[in-house]
């Protein structure tokens, strides 16, 4: 068991409305973003709860001692042993429970009993699809957790804001064990692409049964250069045949639907501004953690306004918005983001030096007639400018900004 942490309160808080409620809690994220950890967070949270004491079955299934639960059987089983009829809620954590098969049977049968508080976490986006929706009659809310903020980088390194610590985040990327580590680039990559092979062959080539690992690797190398570019199945096919490697559109498709079920990317649609319509063709992918990108193509100061753009997108995910990339009478908005019927649109450069350069990344949501925020980011040290009504935003000031509180993606339904 996890002896101490630091406290990840954003998360804990979002949990917490839902302790004691018969709504299996579903956490999910990339590997080593955390999960195990705040598991141990809520834990801690039912134990501190008023009342006797909580009967609390812990398995997690990256432990050797909980190999033989390969079933959904021997979940059951391995529950009824270790619960206590003598107080009313068995609270039931269950770590990385996609590597128990067939799980969906047991966690339905523990509902249907009643008695058993649930909380799990998974790897996989896939999670949440077949496997638990269809089982659970939609009784579940899904935490969907990141790698650490800006400002919880800050925090576990125990680092103020400024110049250095940011690009030193940007360089490392948040994954939280990072804080174990010296900071020295060659110590950080060594660690980090270590990762990035367990993630890519445990949640990708194995659960997929991949077999073009060739490929497989070739594909994050081409979304690790191509991170806020447009790009497409064909575009990517077309780009390997010219390497003599003929891999048609569909398997890059699925190849490109298991990295975003790994979280190891994000996707970013195409939507027009105006009719809200989603463009099937082209999309942006974005990495769950730079430090991971750049461990497959370098950390190259070319590629500031891209990285940029990465943080960007990843704040706005964190705070539970809906974001695509906005289409506008043949220009371009970088994000749309949308969230209870709300709506914000920024752009992202690296720095506006210039009357041309502040026209162009101001110029496109002038366009827009809606009444929504709108606001332009960048590197540049300002201070609450603004051109023609439109905020000018600091990078570091918008990291550190407390963006509206995301909403749990609930399909629970009343008892």
């Amino acid at each position: 068991m996890i002896k101490t942490y630091i406290a990840r309160e954003d998360y804990t808080d979002r949990v917490k409305p839902f302790l004691d409620k018969n709504i299996i809690k579903v956490i999910v994220g990339q590997m080593r973003v955390g999960k195990s950890y705040l598991l141990v967070q809520i834990m801690d949270s039912v134990k501190n709860r008023g009342g006797p004491q909580k009967n609390i079955v812990y398995i997690n299934k990256e432990l050797h001692e909980f190999d033989d639960i390969k079933n959904y059987k021997d979940l059951l089983s391995y529950v009824k042993k270790h619960s206590d009829k003598r107080k009313k809620t068995t609270y039931l954590f269950v770590d990385e429970i996609q590597d128990i098969d067939q799980f969906e049977k047991a966690l339905r049968s523990l509902q249907a009993q009643g008695g058993c508080d649930i909380f799990i976490t998974g790897s996989n986006a896939d999670l949440l699809s077949g496997e638990l929706a269809g089982y659970l009659s939609g009784r579940y809310v899904e935490i969907k957790v990141f790698g650490l903020s800006y400002p919880e980088f800050l925090k576990f390194h125990g680092l103020a804001d400024g110049k250095e610590a940011f690009l030193r985040y940007l360089k490392h990327g948040g994954l939280p064990y990072l804080i174990h580590l010296e900071p020295d680039d060659d110590i950080v990559y060594d660690y980090l692409r270590n990762i990035r092979n367990s993630i890519l062959y445990k949640d990708v080539v194995q659960r997929h049964g991949i077999r073009n690992v060739a490929f497989l690797e070739r594909l994050t190398e081409y979304l690790a250069d191509n991170i806020g570019s447009l790009v497409s199945a064909k575009r990517i096919s077309d780009f390997l045949k010219s390497q003599k490697i003929n891999i048609s559109a569909n398997v890059v498709l699925d190849y490109l639907s298991f990295l975003t079920g790994a979280f190891f990317v994000f996707k970013a649609p195409r939507s027009d501004v105006h009719g809200r319509k989603i463009f099937e063709i082209s999309e942006k992918y974005y990495f769950e953690d730079l430090g991971l990108r750049h461990s497959i193509a370098g950390f190259r100061p070319t590629d500031i306004g891209k990285i940029l753009e990465n943080l960007v997108f990843l704040k706005f995910k964190e705070a539970g918005y809906a974001v695509t990339v906005g289409k506008l009478n043949g220009g371009e908005i970088d994000f749309v983001c949308e969230k209870g019927g709300q709506r914000i649109y920024a752009q992202v450069a690296y720095l506006l030096p210039d009357d041309k350069t502040r026209e162009r990344e101001f110029g496109n949501l002038l366009k827009i007639k809606d009444n929504f925020p709108k606001m332009v980011i960048s590197m540049d040290e300002l201070g609450g400018a603004a051109h023609k009504g439109i905020p000018h935003v600091n990078i570091r000031e918008f990291l550190m900004s407390k963006l509206l509180p995301p909403h749990p993606s609930s399909q629970a339904q009343p008892n």
